[in-house]
């Protein structure tokens, strides 16, 4: 099968050769393993085997498609928010709306003058879509890109203190989402709609799920639709303990929830795959804060074939993938043993390279 054909079989419950596989890796670990395979960073996902190609157009691009290689280092991006690497991550270190007043917040522009700048970011990806399933990423959408702007501890006040406000702005971040979400599916040949908003603390959601489903519900719901209108399916990621939210996004359109994090209040993928697997597909829940950098290649290969088991046991509606970016600490040999568990050995992969090497 072609990386398409199963994304689609693991989507619509079809038989499949094997899972379909999309993982984020951490550029030190895409670096690292780029020089184990003797091949670019950049192609290190298709040496092992990844089925689905996509990349960022929205603020997601300013945090984590930008990387520097010392610590300290930073760039400020089109929304006016100060980047700076701290351990293996971009954090934020100034956000342009803290401590704005409410006219300021009200006159702040979204960078709409550099659409062309941000849509371009997908031509790397048009150009080698080969077979690929393909995606464009337009996350954050509503509040997360708000607080990026404001600060999370003002925006959270601005909910309660400044509804109107707090509301406008949750509306003008997804507003630019949908703007950019419609250029791409007009300009671009994709297979689905990536969305997003971390909505999840480790424990709960960030905001209520009454005031989740007043300001950033009907913005999401937009946004989907775009999407669901061309006819694509609609992914949406969110970090954390999302769990109460879950019926609103499959109300509004959500097709597939990723990335599953499963060491989150009631984030259990096998609890989740059993209450809402009717209804959407999931991708993702390989422990990264434990199983991946800390556990034995035997532990691995365990607990990713019972995830597997368990995931797909009604025909398919899983993609696998870690709950998050595979982080640099993680051994190679961990890896390996994750692929080997979904059909994809390491000789596979090292072939692969090898033919990488040799065009």
């Amino acid at each position: 099968m072609t990386p398409k054909q199963r994304v689609l079989a693991a989507l619509k419950r079809e038989p499949a050769d094997r899972v379909p596989i999309f993982m984020w890796l951490h550029p030190e670990t895409a670096a690292r393993l780029g020089r184990l395979l003797e091949i670019p960073a950049s192609r290190v996902s298709e040496a092992l085997g990844d089925d689905v190609r996509q990349t960022w157009v929205n603020n997601n691009h300013a945090m984590e498609g930008i990387v520097h290689e010392r610590e300290g280092e930073g760039h400020t991006d089109l929304w006016g928010i100060r980047w700076l690497r701290s351990g293996p991550f971009n954090q934020i270190d100034h956000s342009p709306l803290d401590g704005a007043t409410r006219d300021q917040l009200l006159a702040y522009e979204f960078p709409y003058p550099h659409l062309e700048d941000l849509l371009a970011l997908m031509g790397r990806v048009i150009e080698g879509r080969g077979d690929y399933f393909v995606g464009c990423d337009v996350s954050p959408c509503v509040f997360e890109m708000y607080w990026r702007l404001r600060g999370m501890e003002q925006a959270l006040l601005d909910v309660f203190a400044e509804p109107d406000v707090a509301r406008e702005m949750c509306a003008r971040c997804g507003e630019f989402s949908v703007r950019l979400s419609e250029e791409a599916c007009e300009r671009f040949d994709l297979d689905w709609l990536w969305t997003g908003d971390d909505a999840g603390s480790q424990s709960s959601t960030i905001l209520s799920p009454e005031s989740w489903r007043e300001l950033v519900k009907p913005n999401l719901a937009r946004i989907f639709d775009v999407g669901t209108r061309k006819g694509l399916w609609v992914a949406y990621h969110s970090c954390g303990a999302v769990r109460s939210i879950i019926p609103d996004l499959i109300e509004i359109g959500m097709d597939v929830l990723n990335p599953v994090q499963c060491t989150a209040a009631g984030m259990d993928p096998l609890s989740l795959k059993k209450e809402f697997g009717d209804s959407i597909a999931f991708m993702g829940g390989v422990d990264t804060q434990d199983l991946l950098p800390f556990g034995t290649v035997a532990e691995v290969r365990k607990a990713t074939a019972r995830l597997l088991e368990g995931m797909t046991a009604d025909g398919g509606g899983y993609i696998l993938a870690a709950s998050h970016a595979i982080p640099p600490e993680t051994p190679d040999d961990n890896i390996f043993a994750m692929y080997a568990e979904a059909g994809v050995s390491r000789e596979e992969i090292f072939d692969r390279a090898t033919g990488i090497r040799a065009q």
